[in-house]
């Protein structure tokens, strides 16, 4: 074994489906190359152990902003005890501002953007000469008929006990200036019938979660209705043994005929991920961003309303331009359309992405560490932004959890962004914590709050136990191949 590919994980139920993309396009050096995968929080010293034990002449790293602090100090720790060993990244954290970055002067090579053809070039020059002499190299984008698809690499391990990520298409047309898809010039499909026949082999080997990660999977309707078309007929095959499919979609662009095969997925079969991230048109212009809302608001009432899909839409705080009272009036509206879960997230800024233009005009003040995360501007204070984030904590232990399903409706009555303000407010005031806060304790605080808000104790208990809290058993949940926290929402 000649070239390792390795990556800190966020979690081991994340397959890396970038370095299986790698191993796949590897050419006559796939032979001489196998992947490592670690999870971030694993200690330095055993990830090097085992580097080493595998005797690489060249490691390439997928280095990713939820990694790169740990992956950094591999990369340092490697380089002192075996200077010898080319170290290759790669990944969207190092494809921008590569020559402010640390970890970018410690490696030997950085491959920036697409790295498809280009690292498997890179590797031969490295092993067979002639040495490359830059260390930061482009990546070239291949044709998309020409990227050998990498599904066969997902072992029986990653099929039985992991999430298996899937794309259909790479890129996005659309502009958001927070994202690094704003960069690219518009998505780039793979041949459907291609992919479709790799899908249908991880289904013949027992995968029944597929996790896609296009941008914009309803951009081209007709590739949508195939795919769905694809999930529908192993439903229709085996009912008793359901696929999950997760898709993430442009909420104002829902045409009957997507509608109609949307409508025919059962219960726990299929989830959208939908970034709304603001109603305030101003924001969206700020941020170049095209979105009819009017639509949008209407596509997911009916996905609400007249579907079965489980419904995960997105909201993002710190955007240049949204007050406080702004993001309140987007996060009512979007309450009050019942999607399961609200993301709530905070504005991070991402290397490359083009909201750095905003940062004096809008006072943008970022966590100068990863993940970046925005701190303050010119309309949210320090320590409303920090308000900001444990609400976002709290509202994903309370709200999108599925544990408190019958009592959020309740906590948040007829102002859901100021009540639930109110209590992580008081939550944080009387526990000091947003994290490692156990689920009993949690049913406490909640039922203390409804309380000192005026609820009748019996009535607090009643509400409560409708939610399993305070009781021995829940009813049993429907089989369904979701994961655990959408079918809480489901049996709810």
């Amino acid at each position: 074994m000649t070239i390792l590919l390795s990556t800190l994980n966020a979690r081991y139920t994340h397959a890396s489906l970038g370095l299986r993309y790698l191993l796949a396009n590897m050419g006559e050096l796939q032979a001489q190359t196998r992947i490592q995968e670690f999870v971030i929080g694993a200690k330095t010293t055993e990830m090097v152990e085992r580097i080493l034990a595998a005797q690489p002449k060249i490691v390439g790293f997928g280095v990713y902003i939820w990694n790169v602090e740990e992956t950094c100090r591999l990369v340092a720790t490697l380089k002192r005890v075996a200077p010898h060993l080319v170290i290759v990244l790669g990944g969207p954290e190092v494809s921008y501002e590569t020559g402010e970055q640390e970890i970018a002067r410690l490696a030997d090579y950085v491959v920036t953007g697409w790295g498809d053809v280009t690292f498997p070039r890179l590797c031969g020059e490295i092993l067979n000469g002639p040495k490359p002499l830059m260390k930061v190299h482009a990546g070239v984008q291949p044709p998309m008929a020409e990227i050998t698809l990498p599904y066969t690499l997902y072992s029986d391990e990653d099929i039985a006990h992991r999430t298996l990520y899937v794309e259909a298409s790479r890129g996005c047309p659309f502009k958001c200036e927070f994202c690094l898809s704003a960069l690219d010039k518009t998505a780039w499909p793979f041949n459907i019938d291609a992919f479709l026949a790799e899908m249908e082999a991880l289904h013949a080997r027992g995968a029944r979660t597929f996790k896609f990660v296009d941008r914009t999977f309803n951009l081209n309707i007709k590739t949508s209705l195939k795919i769905m078309q694809f999930f529908l007929n192993k439903l229709a095959a085996a009912p008793d043994d359901p696929v999950y499919a997760h898709f993430e979609l442009v909420p104002d662009h829902l045409p009957d005929a997507l509608k109609e095969g949307i409508a025919k997925f059962p219960p726990g079969t299929l989830q959208f991920e939908i970034g709304i991230q603001s109603f305030n048109p101003v924001v969206q212009a700020n941020i170049s961003r095209k979105q009819d809302n009017a639509k949008a608001a209407d596509n997911i009432r009916w996905l609400c309303d007249h579907s079965d899909v489980h419904m995960h839409v997105d909201l993002i705080a710190g955007l240049p331009g949204e007050t406080v009272d702004s993001f309140a009036e987007g996060f009512d509206k979007l309450w009050a359309l019942g999607p399961h879960e609200i993301q709530f997230g905070i504005l991070k800024r991402l290397r490359g992405t083009p909201i750095i233009r905003h940062t004096q005009e809008f006072g943008m003040v970022y966590d100068p560490y990863p993940p970046y995360t925005i701190l303050a501007n010119r309309d949210i204070d320090f320590s409303t932004m920090q308000r900001l984030v444990r609400f976002a904590r709290y509202w994903d232990l309370v709200a999108n959890s599925g544990r408190f399903t019958h009592t959020v409706p309740v906590l948040l009555g007829e102002t859901p962004f100021k009540s639930f303000m109110a209590f992580s407010d008081w939550i944080y005031a009387n526990t000091d914590a947003t994290h490692r806060i156990a689920l009993d304790r949690l049913a406490v605080m909640v039922g203390r709050w409804l309380g000192e808000t005026g609820m009748a104790p019996a009535t607090v208990t009643e509400l409560l136990a409708r939610d399993g809290h305070g009781v021995k058993q829940k009813a049993a949940a429907p089989a369904s191949a979701a994961p655990a926290r959408q079918v809480r929402h489901l049996a709810a």
